[in-house]
């Protein structure tokens, strides 16, 4: 455990939360007053995030490794989670990979798989265990936010992994907001659109473009996700974001490419 202070009493959970947007996203709600929870593959990456987003905020921060493309390693998560909280009032769905970028039909298909494993089948995973927690707890519910990427609605040139399992979150937060309706579980969906991470740094140097042009793109401060990410938490169960869009403003997204 690192830190003490949990001032809101809620708890959230951040998939891919040592590095990057997710990050950012646990130090943003850690400042807001969650007690958080952040798992990714590397326990020693965990840790060093841990401790860190503590001494930022003062809250209580804890680091769970695991792999959320491995059902039982998810069920170990989300029972680390109930042992050291009693209740999980937030999932942010954030952990994922992207393939190599190259022509569609030079893929493996274990490079495919990976993709799906972690991006589509570990939001599902990740989904199925906190909808059998919200429902039971008390009080009942709880909010599931899914980081969808703007490939949620339109792809970058030799991304089809990505970019289906992206479109595929989509319909994962509308059936979840469906099925959790009945039982006070909200989920939301925010796209994002080129954050400044360590993952995204040839975006700023120079990206295949939909003519087959390469150039720099502009990105934004991850925090700027962060904060969007607090604002959909901090809604009441009643009141639900279902889609935010946050990208750098002249980016290549709208129009014509």
């Amino acid at each position: 455990m690192t830190g003490s202070v949990n001032k809101s009493g809620s708890v959230a959970l951040v998939t891919g939360g040592g590095t990057g947007v997710g990050k950012a996203i646990a130090q943003a709600l850690s400042a807001a007053g969650h007690a958080v929870v952040i798992s990714g593959r590397r326990a020693d990456v965990l840790e060093q995030a841990a401790r860190e987003i503590a001494a930022a905020t003062g809250g209580r921060v804890e680091a769970v490794a695991a792999d959320v493309g491995d059902p039982a390693s998810v069920r170990a998560l989300f029972d680390a989670v109930i042992e050291k909280f009693g209740r999980l009032d937030l999932l942010v769905n954030n952990a994922g990979i992207s393939a190599p970028g190259v022509p569609m039909e030079e893929l493996t298909f274990e490079q495919w798989n990976a993709v799906v494993g972690a991006n589509l089948t570990g939001a599902f995973l990740c989904t199925q265990q906190a909808l059998r927690i919200m429902k039971a707890q008390t009080p009942r519910g709880g909010r599931i936010i899914n980081n969808g990427s703007i490939s949620a609605t339109t792809p970058r040139p030799n991304s089809a992994p990505y970019t289906a399992t992206k479109h595929a979150i989509t319909g994962l937060t509308k059936s979840t907001a469906l099925d959790g309706r009945p039982f006070d579980i909200a989920c939301g969906q925010i796209d994002i659109g080129n954050a400044g991470t360590e993952m995204t740094q040839k975006i700023a140097t120079g990206v295949i473009q939909a003519n087959g042009s390469i150039a720099a793109e502009p990105t934004i401060d991850p925090m700027h996700i962060a904060n969007a990410v607090v604002y959909m938490a901090s809604l009441p169960l009643d009141a639900n974001v279902l889609t935010m869009t946050v990208m750098a403003t002249k980016m290549p997204f709208v129009g014509r490419g």
